[in-house]
C-alpha cells in the first residue's frame, strides 16, 4: 500500500511462507496517514513492514517471530493483540525492529494499551525460546511500550542488541511506561544509555496519538475509534 487512507475491517493478511523462508512480509505500508483497523496480519519474520509515513493500527491482531513489526514509519499501535510465534531453533523472537536513521528521532513506534502474549505454538517452549520487545534496526531506533499488558514470554532483559551494531545502544531510545503483566517488570532490564523507564506522564504524552500523529487532523474524520492521549 503506497498512498491514501485505508480504514478496513475484518481482513486477514497472511504470508504462509513459514519461518524457514526467513524474511517474508505479509503487509508493507509506504503511505502517509494510513489506518489499519481490526485486521489480522500473520506471518513469521518481518510480518508487518511499516515502511514510511504516519500509520495508525487499531484493534489489530499481529503475529510473527523475528522483527515482525519493522520499518521507519511513525506508527501508533493502539488496543492491538501482538502475539509471538515459535521461531526456528536457535532464533529469538524480536517484536519490533524500528529503523529511524536520523539524530532528530523523527520516526517512532508507540505500542499503546496493547496485549503482548505468546501464540499457542510458542507457549510450550517459551521458557527456552527467548522473546524480546525489540532490537534496533536503525541507529536512532525509537520505541515505547505504554500501558500495555506484557505476558511472561518476554525475557527479563526486555530488549536485544543488533548483532555487530553495539554503537546503537547509546543512540536509540527505548522506553516503558506503566505496563502491567508478568513480563512488564523492569528491574532486570538492560542498562543501556538509550533505555528509560518513563515515570513522568508529561514525557509519556509525547508518544500518544495526539502528539505523534496529530490525530485530530485526520483520524477523527475516518470514523475509526482512537484515544488521543494516555
Amino acid at each position: 500500500m503506497q498512498r491514501g487512507l485505508w480504514p478496513r475491517t475484518y481482513i486477514c493478511i497472511q504470508n504462509t511462507a513459514g519461518p524457514a523462508k526467513e524474511q517474508a512480509v505479509a503487509l508493507r505500508i509506504s503511505a502517509d496517514r494510513a489506518i489499519v483497523y481490526r485486521c489480522r496480519i500473520d506471518a513469521f519474520q518481518d510480518t508487518l513492514y511499516a515502511h514510511i509515513g504516519r500509520h495508525f493500527y487499531r484493534e489489530c491482531y499481529i503475529t510473527g517471530t523475528v522483527d515482525f513489526i519493522c520499518g521507519q514509519a511513525t506508527a501508533v499501535f493502539q488496543s492491538c493483540d501482538i502475539e509471538a510465534r515459535k521461531p526456528l531453533e536457535g532464533q529469538s523472537n524480536m517484536i519490533t525492529a524500528q529503523q529511524c536513521q536520523t539524530q532528530s528521532k523523527d520516526t517512532w513506534f508507540s505500542i499503546h494499551k496493547c496485549n503482548i502474549k505468546a501464540a499457542q505454538d510458542l507457549i510450550p517452549v517459551k521458557g527456552t525460546m527467548k522473546t524480546f520487545l525489540g532490537r534496533p534496526w536503525g541507529d536512532y531506533a525509537t520505541v515505547v511500550f505504554m500501558k500495555s499488558v506484557i505476558d511472561d514470554l518476554i525475557d527479563p532483559a526486555g530488549w536485544a542488541p543488533w548483532e555487530g551494531k553495539e554503537e546503537r545502544l547509546s543512540t536509540l531510545f527505548y522506553g516503558e511506561y506503566q505496563n502491567s503483566g508478568l513480563g512488564a517488570d523492569t528491574i532486570n532490564r538492560i542498562k543501556w544509555k538509550g533505555f528509560k523507564v518513563i515515570t513522568d506522564p508529561k514525557e509519556a504524552e509525547q508518544f500518544t496519538v495526539g502528539r505523534l500523529l496529530r490525530g485530530e487532523l485526520w483520524l477523527k474524520s475516518s470514523g475509526v475509534p482512537y484515544e488521543e492521549g494516555l
